[in-house]
Formats: structure tokens, sequence, C-alpha cells
């Protein structure tokens, strides 16, 4: 746990995490805007929770060694995590419903009007696809099902950072 502490401090494990979600938000686009495939509604929310997490790892990479700081960092990280995967819990509902005529999602995405999102950045926040529609499996899994084991990896990663918060530096 000291190990973990000590590297929780340090500008590299922020980086870390921040390059994990750039990838992450990366594939994203590349998936809308190389392979054509439309995203729903509960994608760019799902991309949204993934901003989130950047932008705690942002926050962090600031100052890790301020605590104020990092467990701003640590807390946004874990609201963004908790709520894609919330997102994305919902989102394989819509693809594989208990009950089928009652799989929907919205057909327009929903931001407050002071962070038009889709207005702002349509080539990033626009929706345009169906959130029922599989349209995309890599090993048997849907993308929403990929979300679900990535946002719960984050919320596993958090978890373990959050207790080494609590094993100070080694003391001779």
């Amino acid at each position: 746990m000291h190990f973990l502490n000590t590297f929780s401090k340090s500008r590299l494990s922020w980086l870390l995490l921040l390059a994990f979600i750039i990838f992450f938000e990366g594939c994203a686009l590349f998936f809308q805007h190389v392979m054509k495939l439309d995203p729903c509604v509960m994608c760019v929310y799902e991309r949204v929770a993934m901003a989130g997490i950047a932008i705690s790892a942002i926050i962090g990479l600031m100052a890790p060694h301020n605590t104020v700081i990092r467990w701003v960092g640590l807390l946004g990280w874990g609201y963004s995590a908790y709520h894609g995967l919330v997102l994305s819990i919902q989102h394989v509902s819509y693809q594989f419903p208990e009950f089928p005529w009652s799989a929907s999602c919205d057909l327009v995405v929903n931001f407050p009007s002071w962070a038009p999102l889709n207005q702002w950045v349509p080539w990033m926040f626009e929706a345009s696809g169906d959130c029922a529609e599989i349209v995309w499996e890599f090993l048997g899994l849907s993308m929403p099902q990929w979300l679900e084991i990535i946002f719960a990896a984050n919320l596993a990663a958090l978890a373990i950072i959050v207790v080494a918060q609590f094993f100070g530096t080694k003391k001779n």
C-alpha cells in the first residue's frame, strides 16, 4: 500500500489515468468518424462520463502532492466512473431488454442549457444512433458491455488508491 500511496502522489499516476481515458475517447471517435458507427444518446452520455474522469485526472495532475487537490481528483474520478457504470448498465439493458417493448432511450441528447455540449462540440457529443442496436462486438461483448468493464475497473482501481491514501509514508 505504501507504493500506491506514493504513486498516487506522482504526476505519472494521474498522467496514466488521463492517457487511458484519451485512448478510450479516441476509440469512440474512431468508431464514429472512421468506422461510421453513429453514437446513440447513451454513447454520448458515456463519453461525458469518460470526459469527467479526464478532467479529474487533469485536476490530480496539477498538484498530486497537495492533499486537497488529490482528493478532489479522486472524488471526481469516482463520481464520473460511478455514473459511467450506471449509464453503461442502463445502455446494456436497452440492447438486451427483459421486455423488448420497453427498451428505448431518448432520440436526442438533453444537456443543460448552461452546457449544451452537443452544440459546442457536435462532432463528439451529438447523437444519431439507436441505443438498442448492437453495431459492434469484440470477444462477444457489445460496446456498452465493454464500458461496464472499463468503468467497473476504474472503480476498482480507485478503491485501491483510496485505501492506499490512509497508508502514509514509511517511517524509518
